[in-house]
């Protein structure tokens, strides 16, 4: 079996790594996997390819489907469990300055977290289609569909010790992390269960 998910250390190589491993299948031994294309390109790549899979993001999965090149089959975010992808990360020395600043930008994620939970996938393509110019409305509807089926989005912004701690468990895995840093050392949670009240 040979699959492309774009080079060595990136996220989505190393998520899928770490779920290969978690159900018993050695991507060394059991796989062929190429890791030499720069994952934006790797859906034109296997469009034109001897790959059977390829791991893409949005908007290129979906438009691998619409064209008749692929489908999609299943979710890294699915099956790896909530892994931290998105994360904002300031100096403490700024948090200590500005926390009014800090908790105003966590308020405006959550109330994009509450938009998303309580909207449809079309009432939200419409929404965000003018960030998103070279998609159409109808393709960016079928990507949020596929997110609010896979519970994507959260329901605040807390990011908790067990989504921290699968995070270094994956760069540990992939070779990337050398030592663990304890979550209280890193993490602040106090705006985000703010702005959740």
């Amino acid at each position: 079996m040979f699959i492309m998910v774009g080079q060595t250390g990136g996220m989505p190589e190393m998520v899928f790594e770490y779920i290969l491993k978690k159900n018993g299948i050695d991507p060394a031994a059991d796989l062929t996997i190429d890791q030499s294309i720069n994952f934006g390109l790797t859906a034109a790549a296997f469009t034109s390819n001897d790959a059977d899979y390829t791991v893409e993001f949005e908007p290129f999965a979906t438009g691998l489907e619409k064209e008749g090149n692929g489908h999609v089959i299943a979710s890294l975010g699915v099956d790896s469990g909530y892994v931290p992808y998105t994360a904002y990360s300031v100096k403490k020395s700024y948090l200590e300055k500005n926390p009014e600043t800090i908790q105003k930008f966590t308020n405006a994620i959550q109330k994009g977290l509450e938009y998303v939970n309580t909207h449809s996938a079309e009432e939200i393509a419409k929404v965000i289609q003018p960030q998103f110019k070279e998609t159409d409305e109808d393709t960016i509807a079928t990507i949020v569909g596929r997110y609010k089926d896979q519970d994507t989005w959260k329901g605040d912004t807390v990011f908790e010790k067990e989504s921290f701690e699968l995070l270094e468990n994956i760069l540990e895995e992939a070779g990337e992390l050398n030592e663990r840093v304890p979550y209280d050392k890193l993490v602040t949670t106090e705006f985000s269960q703010e702005a959740a009240k």
